[in-house]
């Protein structure tokens, strides 16, 4: 067979699973969306006193049985670590799951309202504490410092008479 005729083949078969990735993406999106949806009808705020948070093992986090038993079923989940937020709500000492971003911005050992659905946070706010910015937001404040500082720094040099 010529050499144009493998080339041929190989190509046709990275179609296919170019397409394939396609529509599973496509299906995988979809069914995201249907989830978000169904947090944001069952989001509440609430407050809370962060007492501890950290990363650890599915299985180590705390969580109720249900959700650890629910999360062994999916093969990539089942070593995977989570991070893990333990809060006082109201009498009850509760363990949410939340995002990295999010979990940046928790400050450990102060009072917090957050928009939480069933056992995941969404999203954080500072009651009478700030929020521990996060290292995206941290990157926008020096940049915008810099910028601040090179203006102030061309408006003396052109005071000076160096430009």
């Amino acid at each position: 067979m010529p050499v144009w005729g493998w080339i041929l083949i190989i190509a046709a078969i990275a179609a296919g699973i170019l397409i394939a990735l396609y529509f599973a993406g496509k299906r995988m999106q979809k069914k995201q969306d249907e989830q978000l949806a169904q947090m944001d009808a069952a989001k509440q705020t609430v407050q809370m006193l962060v007492i501890d948070k950290k990363r650890v093992p599915m299985k180590e986090s705390g969580l109720p049985k249900e959700v650890i038993a629910e999360s062994a079923k999916k093969r990539r989940t089942r070593n995977m670590k989570v991070y893990v937020v333990k809060g006082k709500v109201g009498p009850r000492i509760m363990s949410f799951i939340t995002e990295k971003e999010t979990f940046e911005m928790i400050p450990v050992k102060k009072q917090i309202s957050a928009t939480v659905s069933g056992l995941f946070i969404m999203n954080v706010k500072g009651v009478r504490t700030k929020l521990n910015p996060t290292s995206k937001q941290l990157k926008q404040q020096k940049k915008a410092t810099k910028q601040k500082n090179s203006k102030f720094e061309q408006m003396l040099r052109k005071g000076r008479g160096e430009e």
